[in-house]
């Protein structure tokens, strides 16, 4: 496998082949042993399993020396359901600390978390990328950051207690400042760093899209996403915006405020992204969903994949993916057969 693949393909360079990535591949604990012939939890097992696998990019974001927002201050843990395939994933939730609009009006998350020193973080990013290089030489692995200005807010609120200090834009705007400035620290730490990608992580719609008025996306929130990746361009680094849900209507405002790259689920048409940013953007993802994998539909898993592979023949740089994930329930045959249809057809 090849970094240097991923790097290409993400510099929109001229490739042998498109490049490919997959999401949860650790859950597949069994599936690793049968491949392997080792235990998943060694470095040594996944790195092996990686190149077996065909993995040339790893997705990785790292919230800094403050990420346990719960040991400096208020925050909301909304639980998970059980996903790994022994259910060690699961946990309750925790109990919103927030009874009130005007208590989420005047949070700032800055003054709430605090900030570590900026040395220190900058040490400790770049510790962690010549750990993922020494761990992964084959792969290329990203920096950056998943708590970004929504995906912060709904950290440190839960999902009922940001609707409702919503309902008043103009006072919610200060508070999603703090959650800018909270990210912003960390991306000039990353940008002081020699990681060469960085992924933008915001969970800012929903599977239907939008949950605010589009506008104040434009006017709010993307504006300062253009603010963030300012360091980050500087240093030369790439930076790839993800999300999960439908944000096909917000793509052109995301690639305008300088995106280098969009990492989005099957709910976008990869079509549409292929046919309008093809030539400009670095697109990571697919027409391929993980539920059918899981239910077996094969027929319906290989048109998917026809139809990604004809998409890229218009797109510069492409990271084939999943793009809701491969969960430890998608069987080892469909596993099989995946692998073996993408490896026989990711040429260019």
């Amino acid at each position: 496998m090849s970094r240097q693949i991923a790097l290409d393909n993400i510099n929109l360079r001229a490739t042998s082949r498109l490049a490919h990535t997959e999401y949860s591949l650790e859950y597949h604990k069994d599936y690793i042993r049968q491949k392997i012939g080792s235990e998943p939890s060694s470095v040594d097992a996944l790195r092996n399993f990686y190149d077996y696998y065909g993995i040339d990019f790893l997705w990785r974001t790292d919230d800094g020396l403050h990420a346990d927002w719960s040991r400096f201050g208020r925050s909301t843990d909304m639980g998970h359901a059980e996903y790994a395939s022994d259910g060690s994933d699961m946990h309750a939730s925790v109990t919103c600390p927030f009874k009130t609009e005007e208590e989420v009006w005047a949070f700032d998350a800055v003054a709430e978390y605090g900030l570590p020193d900026f040395d220190q973080q900058v040490e400790a990013y770049e510790r962690i990328v010549q750990e993922a290089r020494a761990a992964y030489p084959d792969q290329l692995s990203t920096g950056g950051y998943y708590k970004t200005i929504v995906s912060g807010a709904i950290q440190a609120f839960g999902w009922e207690m940001l609707l409702i200090g919503a309902s008043n834009p103009d006072k919610m705007e200060k508070v999603l400042d703090s959650f800018f400035r909270f990210t912003l620290f960390h991306m000039k730490a990353w940008a002081k760093t020699s990681v060469e990608v960085i992924i933008q992580h915001d969970d800012f719609v929903w599977t239907s899209g939008a949950f605010m008025h589009p506008e104040y996306y434009r006017r709010v929130i993307i504006p300062r996403y253009a603010e963030l990746w300012k360091p980050l361009h500087d240093a030369g680094k790439k930076v790839l915006f993800c999300s999960d849900g439908n944000f096909t209507e917000f793509a052109e405002d995301i690639v305008e405020a300088g995106a280098d790259g969009l990492i989005f689920e099957p709910c976008n048409d990869f079509g549409y992204m292929a046919e309008r940013f093809g030539q400009t953007t670095a697109l990571v993802g697919s027409y391929v969903d993980c539920r059918d994998m899981t239910f077996g539909k094969w027929d319906k898993v290989k048109a998917d994949m026809d139809r990604t592979f004809e998409a890229a023949k218009r797109c510069r740089g492409v990271i084939f993916a999943v793009g809701n994930h491969l969960p430890a329930n998608v069987p080892d045959e469909m596993m099989d057969r995946y692998l073996e249809y993408l490896q026989g057809h990711w040429y260019r």
